[in-house]
């Protein structure tokens, strides 16, 4: 059984940052590719960024330039830093892991960005 327990988040002005971790449980979290995702009300949920064990990172053309997904091994946690937040960033927040076929999510945490 893979756990993805997030932290961080919340509201945050125009223009601001923050940084979201997700802590995988298990040793698993080292060989997986990990997920950032977002669904904004009214919206389907949409991938952000991704890193895969080696390092190698993919991010949605909205938010290149501003967010930064990164992770640690020693620790099972993969970080997104969100900078110059829009108010067209507003979602919930997902961490996403795929292990042996099975998705796993973690329970998301609203980032609001208010003018």
């Amino acid at each position: 059984q893979v756990q993805l327990v997030e932290s961080g988040g919340g509201l945050v002005q125009d223009g601001g940052a923050l940084r979201r971790a997700c802590a995988a449980s298990g040793s698993i979290f080292r060989l997986n590719t990990m997920y950032w995702y977002r669904q904004a009300p009214g919206y389907q949920r949409e991938l952000v960024a991704s890193i895969t064990s080696g390092g190698t990172t993919n991010y949605a053309d909205s938010v290149k330039g501003r967010f930064t997904i990164s992770r640690d091994n020693a620790k099972n946690t993969v970080y997104l830093q969100m900078n110059s937040l829009k108010r067209q960033d507003t979602a919930a927040y997902y961490c996403n892991a795929v292990v042996a076929l099975v998705v796993y999510w973690g329970k998301g945490t609203l980032v609001t960005v208010s003018s």
